[in-house]
């Protein structure tokens, strides 16, 4: 591979899951090959500094990588700690660090997050903690790796905004690596593809991106397709009563399959789920939605039997209550590595069947070929790609058979082609009769698939149709 970035570009990198791309981002700032195993020959020059002659902490202040997974990159107790991290390890003044911190802020939007603890924090509000953290130490070259896979579309377009104003004002040279086209594309004044570790396409945004046989071909999203249906007003959380929502057809059965009766849940003494009611029924496709921190996650939670509820009830249907818990809910974890604790992928989707008792041969065969693994079997989950991670995370919560399945943000480093081929599996599955909790910020899963959306804001159900 060999290109070259000028100073001030933004730069679009795209291309399918396991195509090389965040090798790619691990060499620009010198991971590769100072802290990987990897192997590197040719050279990578960043912002005059050759990575392999320049240590780790000199490049930093150089370049900037915000990575895939928040979780790998945050290891102090509050916000404010982990963004003056940084700065005050370069030696800077205190008042210079507190105007970085400052400047770093506000610039991501998370100022009222300023004194949470890391820990208590949505997934993509941890996004944007990691992002305001390498602002912080003011690199000349910033590489983002998916940062907009846990956001919701405020937060999107709130972290764009800022990247666009720092590229605007501060000359910043920018590389932003990302599946959700629509957002970037319209900033971005270079795109790159990758196909197989190789650069296949280079230019302007509007010519990379109008070739729908390439982009079909990479399994990748032609960016500027319109969405108008009524859930998107929901995913939005707007109303437009000139749009409404179709007749909801009639569920058969009268009894739900897993009730929820003034549910109150929460972490220590932060409350986030408030007098909630919910009903999911047997054969169902939902959608959750809302903003980031509005307690999607944790109704996930407290479904699989992970968080207990402070007050509340949930009811299971008589004829799943004996059943162990690994029988009634699969669930899809935002981060996948939370879940995979096998050698390998065949391993990872054996072991629930297995650990349960059930049959392993071919559900395991067909669970592996429904997600795209079967080439990748002998594979370590540790040594596949976050979009590869995912969909092995996806299949080990499917290969049990399980009553309720809930995905919480099963698009985290999916391409289209992959993210489509799954969801077509997943609604096959659903017209079979499995129910589904689809969480996700992306419009278009929402808007191709749900047959329910259900708005949830500040921990309560705010609209649904």
């Amino acid at each position: 591979m060999s290109f070259t970035v000028g100073r001030g570009e933004f730069v679009l990198l795209s291309g399918p899951s396991g195509c090389g791309k965040s090798t790619l981002a691990c060499a620009l700032n010198g991971l590769i090959p100072h802290a990987s195993p990897a192997r590197m020959s040719g050279r990578v020059v960043v912002d005059g500094l050759n990575t392999a002659m320049h240590s780790l902490p000199e490049l930093a202040a150089h370049v900037g990588l915000v990575f895939q997974n928040p979780a790998t990159q945050l290891f102090n107790a509050t916000v404010e700690e982990e963004i003056a991290f940084a700065p005050r390890n370069l030696g800077l003044p205190t008042e210079e660090v507190s105007a970085r911190v400052a400047f770093a802020l506000d610039a991501t939007g998370i100022s009222h997050l300023r004194g949470r603890t890391i820990r208590t924090l949505s997934s993509g509000e941890q996004q944007r903690v990691a992002i305001a953290s390498v602002l912080a130490l003011r690199p000349q070259v910033l590489v983002l790796d998916e940062p907009l896979s846990n956001l919701d579309w405020r937060g999107a377009e709130q972290v764009m905004s800022t990247l666009a104003r720092l590229h605007r004002e501060e000359g910043l040279t920018i590389l932003v690596i990302e599946h959700r086209l629509p957002v970037v594309v319209p900033l971005a004044n270079r795109a790159l593809l990758m196909q197989g570790g190789r650069i296949v396409a280079d230019g302007r945004p509007e010519d990379v991106f109008t070739d729908e046989e390439r982009l079909n071909t990479l399994g990748l999203r032609y960016p500027w397709m319109e969405t108008g249906d009524w859930r998107m007003e929901i995913f939005k959380g707007e109303a437009n009563p000139t749009i409404q929502p179709p007749h909801h057809p009639t569920i058969p059965s009268a009894h739900p399959l897993v009730a929820i009766q003034g549910l109150e849940a929460g972490y220590g003494r932060r409350t986030v789920l408030r007098d909630l009611d919910l009903s999911l029924y047997p054969g169902e496709f939902t959608a959750l939605v809302g903003d980031n921190g509005a307690g999607k996650s944790t109704l996930a939670k407290v479904l699989a039997g992970l968080l207990p509820p402070r007050r509340g009830k949930i009811i299971w249907n008589e004829k799943l209550r004996r059943l162990p818990l690994g029988r009634r809910v699969g669930f899809l974890f935002q981060n996948p590595l939370d879940q995979l604790v096998c050698d390998t992928v065949e391993e990872e989707v054996a072991f629930g069947p297995r650990n349960l008792g059930l049959a392993v041969g071919e559900q395991v065969e067909t669970t592996l070929a429904a997600a795209g693994l079967t080439a990748l079997r002998h594979r370590r989950p540790a040594a596949l790609s976050a979009g590869e991670q995912q969909r092995t995370a996806l299949a080990a919560a499917l290969s049990t058979a399980p009553h309720l399945l809930i995905l919480d943000e099963p698009t985290m480093g999916q391409d289209w082609a992959h993210l489509s081929h799954l969801m077509e599996s997943l609604t096959q599955l659903n017209h079979n009769g499995q129910t589904i909790l689809l969480i996700t910020h992306d419009d278009r899963l929402v808007c191709r698939y749900a047959q329910r959306v259900i708005r949830l804001e500040e921990g309560r159900i705010i609209r649904e149709a």
